[in-house]
């Protein structure tokens, strides 16, 4: 079976927590601190807070935009769940507003969509490829918004020749197995504020003034205040010493990937009936995901031709998830129309990706896929 994701470990990532066991020193410490700085260093932004998932950098960077009860923000439908639910937790309304063909939320929906309790957007770089950061930027400076990026799915992704990360005041990374570069599960929030730095630091630690790191080593006794109300959303030094690792392959595993989704451009560029990927000039996408768009007159449903895939040891997945379709937004979004989206959900395909592919195995994924099409076995 070819799996549509694995993350790339490797023996050095290994060695890397087992030494972080065997220090004693497992808990948020030096690792993180050190992976945080060297994110940071990477990204170009001045400050990274690593927390344990990318859902709690969400909710924390709506906490400290100033996110509260009865505010709006603007985000995709098309898009992980966790992107609308960080926007609950604080006790504000998700907007949903229709995307482009990239996947990404498109600024001209978004706009019809501000209003007097409009206090951000959300923006998603979705499957790795940037989002229109500076028309964004515009419509938050022309509206007086926040601007927060879900980067969960975009570490080594470029835009406009600087990566992302280095672009907003908060901007949200995860390390899931599914993403990147992976520490089991981890998040990472990037700032170029000294405020946010600071607060996000306390709130991902209960709000603890001072952290394990500084008493433990202190020489004199120091007793810790709990500053404000905060949570338990530290990373691990045993997951940072893996991210370490990770991060220093960053590069080439984005090489890599690009490499792959070429040869399925290349390989799959004459079927008529079918849509790629494509970066406009100024973008540059890590791949994180490769979604193939069947377009009306494809021969094969959608769902049978997964089935099909499947059954030749191929493992695909469906569109990205809108969830103002799911069970938890229904009742919330009744009225909700997202033609684009819906569609993109119901006629995309994600391909197999991930490091290391052979290429026998990608030839095999593209002349399945194409036999499977020739054959015509499934008609509307």
């Amino acid at each position: 079976m070819i799996p549509i994701a694995k993350p790339y470990l490797i023996e050095d990532d290994a060695l890397a927590a087992y030494h972080t066991i065997l220090s004693g020193w497992i808990t948020q410490g030096p690792r993180v601190q050190e992976f945080e700085e060297k994110f940071a260093e990477y990204t170009g932004a001045k400050y990274a807070v690593a927390v344990s998932n990318c859902t709690t950098a969400l909710h924390l960077s709506m906490i400290v935009a100033g996110i509260g009860p009865g505010d709006e923000v603007i985000c995709p439908s098309m898009s992980y769940i966790a992107t609308a639910n960080s926007i609950k937790y604080v006790g504000a309304n998700p907007v949903f507003a229709e995307v482009n063909e990239f996947y990404n939320l498109d600024p001209a929906d978004v706009e019809k969509r501000i209003n007097h309790k409009t206090k951000a957007i959300l923006l998603v770089h979705q499957i790795g490829m940037p989002a229109d950061i500076d028309a964004f930027t515009d419509l938050c400076s022309k509206y007086n918004l926040k601007l927060i990026e879900d980067a969960a799915c975009a570490a080594g992704s470029v835009y406009k020749d600087k990566r992302i990360g280095s672009h907003s005041e908060l901007v949200c990374f995860s390390f899931h197995p599914r993403k990147i570069i992976s520490t089991g599960d981890g998040g990472m929030i990037t700032t170029n504020r000294e405020d946010y730095y600071s607060r996000l630091k306390l709130l991902r630690q209960h709000g603890m003034s001072v952290n394990d790191r500084i008493r433990h080593s202190s020489d004199k006794v120091i007793f810790e205040d709990h500053i404000e109300i905060g949570y338990n959303y530290r990373m691990t030094d045993i997951q940072a010493s893996v991210g370490i690792k990770q991060l220093e392959k960053l590069d080439w595993i984005v090489d890599q990937r690009r490499i792959i989704a070429m040869a399925y451009h290349e390989g799959l560029k004459d079927i008529q009936s079918i849509t790629l990927p494509h970066e406009e000039e100024g973008y540059f996408s890590n791949y994180q995901s490769y979604s193939i768009y069947l377009k009306e007159d494809f021969p094969i449903y959608r769902n049978e031709l997964m089935q099909k895939l499947l059954e030749k040891g191929i493992a695909t997945r469906r569109g990205i998830m809108n969830a103002h379709r799911e069970t938890a937004y229904k009742l919330l979004t009744r009225k909700v129309k997202l033609p684009r989206s819906e569609d993109l959900q119901d006629r995309s395909i994600l391909l197999p990706l991930y490091v290391p592919m052979s290429p026998q195995e990608i030839d095999f994924i593209i002349g399945t896929l194409k036999g499977l099409i020739e054959s015509n076995v499934i008609h509307y």
